[in-house]
């Protein structure tokens, strides 16, 4: 299968190929991380002696319009943390053959307060993006101007990134869902046509993160399905009943993914079953870190098997 951007990097293609030949054989290790140090992959390293094959970074950081003035002391904190971190995923990508991936938590393009990546600390309406003319719209490109310059740094150096915007539009907490799915696939849309017409920014792969059917932005749009998955309370999973619902909401053309796990998939379960997933990428902090979430013993089963690619 081919990257829907027909303009597409050799190192793009080369990567979703992989992924494809990989779903239902294995399933990649995936951690994600938001501080220059990425003290998820040391704990992981030490508990299990191995590192994940994909790593996930953060650009919140990296939002053009953060209201410092307004910022609660745990938004400054986690702002400062992630700004700088593109720096570790460029050095690390060049120096391993690790898989990136990015996810954003986009602080709202005009005005916000706070974390204002969160719809309820946030006017921006996002509906009014779709409006030419409008202050909404030109805010979105002028961001988007901004983080493509991040972005193109990484085609330079021939890396492919799993690109995985607007996620969880299948909920109404970030300003990208507050409107609905439909809203952010055409914000989505947007994006894509911009960033592969206009900035040929041609090594990203589309990762779309919706499970709704009215969400979809079809299969022109989009490299790689994914959904989130926060279970209430731990129990073995293959999270194969969730794969179901993903194919059957949106398609069966496109490899798909974990993209965030609070609690990582049985992979004795996985090893079973071999539900197609191709990745999943546990969330960091305490979702990784001590044993709130993942037991040390669940984290060495997972890297001890030999169904799980690991760095």
């Amino acid at each position: 299968m081919k990257p829907v951007n027909k303009n597409a990097t050799k190192e793009a293609a080369k990567l979703l190929d992989y992924l494809y030949r990989v779903q239902g054989n294995g399933i990649v290790t995936g951690q994600h991380t938001q501080t220059k140090p990425c003290e998820e992959i040391a704990y992981v390293k030490a508990v299990t002696g191995r590192e994940p094959k994909l790593r996930g970074f953060e650009l919140l950081g990296y939002s053009p319009n953060i209201n410092y003035s307004q910022a609660s002391q745990e938004c400054l904190t986690e702002v400062y943390e992630n700004q700088g971190t593109l720096d570790t995923a460029y050095d690390w990508a060049t120096s391993t053959d690790g898989i990136v991936t990015f996810s954003f938590h986009w602080f709202s393009p005009i005005g916000g307060q706070d974390k204002s990546f969160y719809a309820r600390n946030t006017d921006f309406d996002a509906s009014r993006v779709l409006i030419r003319g409008t202050s909404e719209r030109e805010a979105f490109y002028r961001d988007m101007d901004r983080i493509a310059k991040e972005l193109a740094r990484f085609q330079d150096a021939h890396i492919p990134i799993l690109w995985r915007p607007f996620h969880e539009s299948d909920g109404t907490w970030f300003w990208w869902g507050a409107k609905g799915p439909e809203i952010a696939r055409e914000l989505y849309r947007l994006m894509y046509e911009y960033y592969v017409g206009e900035k040929h920014l041609d090594h990203l792969l589309w990762v779309w993160n919706c499970r709704y059917k009215e969400g979809y932005p079809g299969d022109e749009y989009v490299d790689v399905i994914s959904v989130d998955l926060y279970l209430e309370k731990y129990e073995a999973t293959d999270y194969g009943e969730d794969y179901e619902k993903l194919v059957k909401e949106t398609t069966r053309n496109k490899v798909a993914a974990l993209g965030e796990v609070g609690y990582l998939p049985d992979i004795r379960l996985l090893e079973q079953s071999k539900v197609p997933w191709a990745y999943y990428m546990c969330w960091s902090k305490e979702f990784c870190i001590g044993e709130q979430y993942n037991s040390k013993r669940r984290l060495r089963e997972m890297y001890d098997s030999s169904y799980a690619i690991k760095l």
